[in-house]
């Protein structure tokens, strides 16, 4: 494989696993974009085959290590297990369970989530039944966009009233 050819499959995998869309970074020069694409290949950053592992992750012996990110303080540390002492929420044993779950009259009660009432659900659904904004089948797709003809053109518009 030439030099060129290898260069070129190591940007097209570098392009492949940017996290951002390549046309949010227009404004980078062509010398910012190579001198990224140096550190990846110097880190093994880069995402080789199908199953998108990168080079790192394949051979980490090659490459330095990631720096360690910072962790919790001792302090907070501390804090977050006294509190989970206080409201019993330490597993026990190999059950899987808390203790506030195991012996719940011994641990303050946690407050109820507030949600929605019957009547909020029931009206959302019909809304979304009524602007086709309903997922069906395999595909992924709503109704409105398997049976455009049956709604309006945007399910926005259906529900504020156009």
């Amino acid at each position: 494989m030439s030099r060129t050819r290898a260069w070129l499959f190591v940007a097209i995998s570098l392009a492949l696993c940017a996290a951002e869309p390549v046309l949010a970074q227009q404004d980078k020069t062509r010398e910012q974009v190579r001198a990224e694409l140096a550190e990846a290949v110097r880190t093994g950053d880069i995402c080789v085959g199908e199953a998108g592992l990168k080079l790192n992750e394949i051979a980490p012996q090659r490459y330095p290590e990631k720096p360690a990110v910072a962790g919790k303080s001792r302090a907070q540390v501390r804090a977050e297990l006294k509190d989970a002492v206080r409201t019993g929420d330490i597993q026990f044993g190999e059950v899987g369970l808390k203790l506030s779950e195991i012996d719940p009259q011994r641990y303050p009660t946690k407050p109820a989530l507030l949600g929605k009432t019957r009547q909020q659900v029931v009206a959302e659904l019909a809304d979304a039944v009524r602007a086709g904004d309903l997922y069906v089948g395999d595909q992924g797709l709503k109704l409105y966009e398997l049976y455009p003809e049956r709604y309006l053109q945007y399910p926005q518009a259906a529900q504020a009233g156009h």
